[in-house]
């Protein structure tokens, strides 16, 4: 499954993520499955596997690093009657390691009766509504690594919108300081996704002021788009707009403006109720 930019959500999944922190299933998952190393020549590519084709430079770049670094989230396999393991979920990861010249590799084993429990565990505390954003995103990204299901499915089977899933999901490409963050202040999603796309020195300095509060999620929005690099008068342009938008709404902090927005010759401003617009305009008087 791809995202709007072409990058497929796989590769933003950290190999590290499911840890006891972040994955509200831990326990479950320690309790039906067993982690060992398998023989390359012991495991079957799964038939049924919906995708057909792996990117062949992606797949050179995972043999390199795996070379490097070994294999660090193991697959998911079962046993076959035969004594062979099909493949669950990983077939990248095994493809890969065959290239890389390994012998054996990292796998999880599961009973199919033990991989449909597991899967309804996930999917009941993905449902949960007391879920931090981080642990519902590790939820998410648990049924897509070690259930193979696309955000599509994830999303029938949660019963939210697929976009809602893959929004929440990008929360897991914040780096380790800002997700530190986000659960110590408990910070909200909607304020920490225009993040993902920042640079790391961007992020250390918004974060201070999400934190006391001077910044709500439009102020993050425009701190982040006034620092993206210029490539054309009508990027410029658009940076000039977004840093003046900024400055308004920190100048305008005390009105409460939800919203300063410049559109060609035009200034609109958004405010969270009618006192507050009364007040601004008093001002003006």
């Amino acid at each position: 499954m791809k995202d709007a930019l072409g990058r497929g959500f796989s590769d933003l999944i950290p190999d590290n993520l499911f840890d006891d922190e972040f994955d509200p299933t831990a326990s479950e998952d320690s309790a039906v499955s067993t982690l060992t190393e398998l023989p390359l020549d012991s495991i079957l590519p799964d038939p049924d596997q919906p995708r057909k084709t792996l990117d062949e430079e992606a797949l050179n770049l995972l043999a390199e690093s795996i070379k490097s670094s070994g294999v660090l989230q193991p697959i998911v396999v079962t046993k076959t009657a035969s004594g062979k393991y099909l493949i669950v979920a990983g077939e990248r990861r095994y493809r890969a390691s065959i290239l890389a010249g390994q012998k054996t590799i990292p796998a999880i084993i599961r009973t199919i009766d033990d991989q449909h429990r597991l899967e309804l565990s996930v999917i009941e505390n993905a449902q949960r509504e007391d879920l931090a954003p981080l642990e519902l995103a590790t939820a998410y990204a648990k049924l897509q690594s070690q259930f193979n299901l696309s955000t599509k499915d994830i999303a029938k089977k949660i019963g939210k919108n697929k976009i809602t899933i893959e929004n929440t999901m990008r929360l897991l490409r914040l780096p380790d300081f800002a997700k530190e963050t986000m659960i110590k202040y408990h910070l909200s999603e909607g304020i920490m996704r225009p993040l993902v796309s920042a640079d790391e020195k961007l992020i250390e300095k918004i974060l201070p002021k999400i934190i006391d509060g001077s910044y709500n999620v439009r102020m993050v929005e425009l701190a982040v788009k006034s620092e993206k690099p210029k490539s054309s008068d009508a990027v410029l342009k658009s940076r000039e707009s977004s840093a003046t938008e900024l400055h308004l709404m920190n100048s305008l902090k005390t009105f409460h403006p939800t919203r300063v927005k410049i559109k060609s010759r035009s200034l609109t401003f958004s405010f969270k109720s009618e006192k507050d617009l009364k007040s601004f305009l008093k001002t003006l008087k």
